[in-house]
């Protein structure tokens, strides 16, 4: 029996080349987000192409009970997950007040609760199968504080710490848990949020490299993986300790995100 990936932000971006490259395994795939078009074209080319199953489960991550509805779906269809790919997130940028308290409230469901959810509903069916592995998709942004984009580096710092603690937790029991923590890469991100100066550490790359990082790093079960030279270097090397400094000093980095930026609707972005 195939093993069986389930991709939540699947329709695009990061999502939509794990679920490429996993089917390219062999690994079915189980797509999630709230796109069904777009889904629906994404299966049915994998299927095509890589003669695996490819199943459409359409679920926006920001609901509240998104994780349980999304292990209904599962269950009614007889599906078991082998592999968890928590990749769905969006941010957004700009002077904290600007940003409407609704839109960051969604932001921390996707990004941080349903990962979480998604991860207490699939984990222990791996456990009891004797195997099992979770990619979790931070950012560099979780190294350090991030102002003007404070929210969106507080959940990725809570991807982090989250990922590298479950691995702890599962070493020796048949469980990889890896971290992803990529730079800017070529997505809507960045044409969503209304400024490529988001794009304020490293060299914009695509997903194809970042992707293939991530899985040959899952494979030698790393604890987490930065892709790409600079953005390795800013992980590793940046000093971390005087807090307040480091806050400081991302500060100047990221200030160039605030102008010229009009609306603040411009400043969210689905990633």
């Amino acid at each position: 029996m195939r093993s069986t990936a389930l991709i939540s932000g699947a329709s695009s971006g990061l999502g939509a080349e794990f679920a490429v490259q996993l089917a390219a395994r062999g690994h079915d795939v189980v797509l999630v987000a709230r796109s069904r078009d777009r889904l629906t074209a994404l299966a049915e080319a994998i299927a095509a192409e890589h003669g695996v199953e490819a199943h459409v489960l359409v679920q926006d991550l920001a609901h509240p009970d998104a994780a349980r509805l999304v292990a209904g779906q599962l269950a009614s269809r007889g599906l078991r997950v082998d592999l968890l790919v928590n990749n769905a997130g969006f941010g957004t940028c700009g002077h904290f007040e600007t940003i409407a308290g609704d839109r960051d409230h969604e932001q921390v469901m996707v990004n941080v609760v349903a990962l979480v959810d998604l991860t207490h509903s699939l984990l222990p069916g791996m456990l009891e199968r004797g195997g099992g592995a979770v990619v979790n998709v931070a950012s560099n942004a979780a190294f350090q504080p991030s102002p003007y984009f404070a929210v969106y580096g507080a959940a990725k710092a809570f991807v982090l710490s989250f990922g590298l603690a479950l691995r702890e937790e599962y070493r020796g029991r048949g469980i990889r848990v890896l971290t992803l923590c990529p730079g800017p890469v070529e997505t809507g991100f960045f044409d969503t949020i209304g400024t490529r100066r988001a794009a304020v550490v490293g060299s914009m790359t695509t997903p194809e490299p970042v992707v293939r990082a991530a899985l040959l790093a899952l494979d030698r079960d790393r604890g987490y993986v930065a892709p790409g030279l600079a953005n390795s270097f800013a992980a590793h090397f940046m000093p971390r300790r005087p807090r307040t400094l480091v806050a400081a000093l991302a500060e100047r980095v990221t200030r160039k995100v605030l102008a010229p930026m009009s609306e603040p609707a411009a400043r969210e972005s689905v990633a």
